[in-house]
């Protein structure tokens, strides 16, 4: 079981303090037990989950058989798919590149396999929010983008739940389906300690359906374990706002500060 000081809940904003961002959210708990370990903003309140959207989406791909490991199936781009990843997002895409590249296309040959029932029922099953991928209303473009500024929300309180449950392996699918998808969650090495996690990143609509880049959601998720007891994991989950349009992606933004901070944030969770 860890502890977490009431210095370290305070740094936890502090890589953003001279920045235009607001930390809504930053909540960690005890992956075992389900201690909470730190809250702090409003963890309760639901709003889009962006790419963070691929941890469950990847469980389901794995379960129904539709993702076969970390190399299969390999699919190509097509004229139309989105486009504004880059070089990497107009390639080939096997599962890992997916993950680690958030290929967004891919996720959309995933749903649009599936249809909205299946995916619904599982992420109902999952907890995870309110499960729905009705898409923006009259659009009928939930397979292409209920989790992205659109229908589908979740709580940084449910992610960590969600994440806990795949720590744990207590989520209805199968142990494979949970083990294919830990192995495409980007890790890195901090420290003492190996963080697997996902970002994420949307903007809200404005009126005549441009998008707002001024205030960005920014989401990294996910769940980290001290090098010397793996079975001591923390899941967490933190989500931003940001004031003005920013040159990085607010998701990378969320993951890097939170990387910066670990060093000294992990010395404060302890036995």
């Amino acid at each position: 079981m860890f502890a977490l000081s009431s210095t370290a809940s305070f740094a936890a904003t502090a890589a953003f303090a001279a920045s235009d961002v607001d930390v809504t959210c930053t909540i960690m708990l005890d992956a075992a037990t389900g201690k909470v370990l730190i809250e702090e903003g409003d963890c309760a309140a639901r709003t889009t989950p962006a790419s963070t959207f691929k941890i469950p989406l990847a469980l389901i791909g794995y379960d129904t058989g539709f993702l076969k490991d970390e190399a299969t199936p390999v699919l190509s781009y097509r004229k139309g798919d989105p486009d504004w990843g880059g070089a990497n997002w107009l390639r080939d895409t096997n599962p890992a590149d997916w993950m680690r590249y958030s290929v967004v296309w891919y996720s959309q040959r995933i749903t649009r396999d599936l249809g909205r029932d299946t995916p619904e029922r599982y992420l109902k099953s999952f907890q995870y929010g309110n499960a729905d991928l009705s898409g923006d209303p009259g659009f009928d473009n939930g397979l292409e983008r209920a989790w992205i500024a659109s229908s589908l929300q979740v709580s940084p309180r449910e992610q960590v739940a969600f994440l806990r449950g795949l720590v744990n392996a207590t989520l209805p699918v199968g142990p494979e389906a949970i083990e294919k998808t830990k192995r495409i969650v980007e890790s890195r090495a901090v420290g003492d300690w190996t963080i697997h996690g996902k970002t994420g990143a949307a903007f809200p609509r404005n009126a005549d359906r441009s998008f707002d880049y001024a205030h960005g959601w920014g989401w990294y998720v996910g769940w980290a374990e001290p090098n010397e007891a793996k079975d001591k994991a923390v899941v967490f989950a933190r989500l931003i706002r940001t004031r003005e349009k920013t040159k990085t992606s607010p998701g990378v933004l969320t993951r890097d500060a939170l990387m910066a901070e670990w060093p000294a944030l992990s010395k404060t969770l302890r036995p």
